[in-house]
Order: structure tokens, then sequence, then C-alpha cells
């Protein structure tokens, strides 16, 4: 079992900028893609951003295409998401996740596909 334990989160104002951090332990980070989802108040937790192992291969939700950006170094276990541009509507808790082995497709964006989750980190964006 991998844990997670998500940074970086916390009251910007719209079109600024925040990047979170997730430290990922108890696992073989690099032999699983990665992804971060958030859900907002009231609503279902949403695909955001997802890399695959090594971290050539990215997948973006629209909304965020163009804004957002997922990395991640596989020599320090941690994988981040850098959101430029932000938005009141990106206001929402953020979750990072450690796929599930034996995936057939290389970058999973769907809740399923995603055996690990940490406990979120609040991004607020003001208008």
């Amino acid at each position: 079992q991998v844990q997670l334990l998500e940074s970086g989160g916390g009251l910007v104002q719209a079109g600024g900028s925040l990047r979170l951090s997730c430290a990922a332990s108890g696992r073989t980070f690099s032999s699983y893609a990665m992804g971060w989802f958030r859900q907002a108040a009231g609503k279902e937790r949403t695909f955001v951003a997802a890399i695959s192992q090594g971290g050539t291969s990215t997948r973006y939700a629209d909304s965020v295409k163009g804004r957002f950006t997922i990395s991640r170094d596989n020599a320090k276990n941690t994988v981040y998401l850098q959101m430029n541009s932000l938005k009141p509507e990106d206001t929402a808790v953020y979750y990072c996740a450690s796929a599930r082995g034996g995936l057939t497709i290389r970058v999973p964006t769907t809740t399923a596909d995603f055996a690990s989750w940490g406990q979120g980190t609040q991004v607020t964006v003001s208008s």
C-alpha cells in the first residue's frame, strides 16, 4: 500500500498560481501512473490530470488544459501539479492518487483506476 501526502494548497486570487506537491512512500513510485483529482463542495470528485509511470505521457481535463501542468520526479517519489491562471471555479479539495497495478492504459483518468488516495489539500481561488 502507498501513502500519499499532498501539500501546497492555499488561498490565491484569481489569475494567480499555486504548485501542489504529493510525496509518496511505501510503494515503488516509478511503477505506477499518478493523478490529481478535485472535489468542490457538494459535488463529485472529478479528474484533473494524470501522468504515466515514466512521466512521458500526460492527460488533462478540458477545464484545465493550457493552465495546469502535471509532472513527476521519480527520484524524489513526488508528483506535482502546477496551476496557473487560476479561476474561482478551480476552488476545491485536490487529491493525489496512485494508479492500480495491472492497468492496460498508460494514463488512467477515472477514479476506479486509482487505488490509493491522499487526504487532500484545499485550494481556494478568490474573485
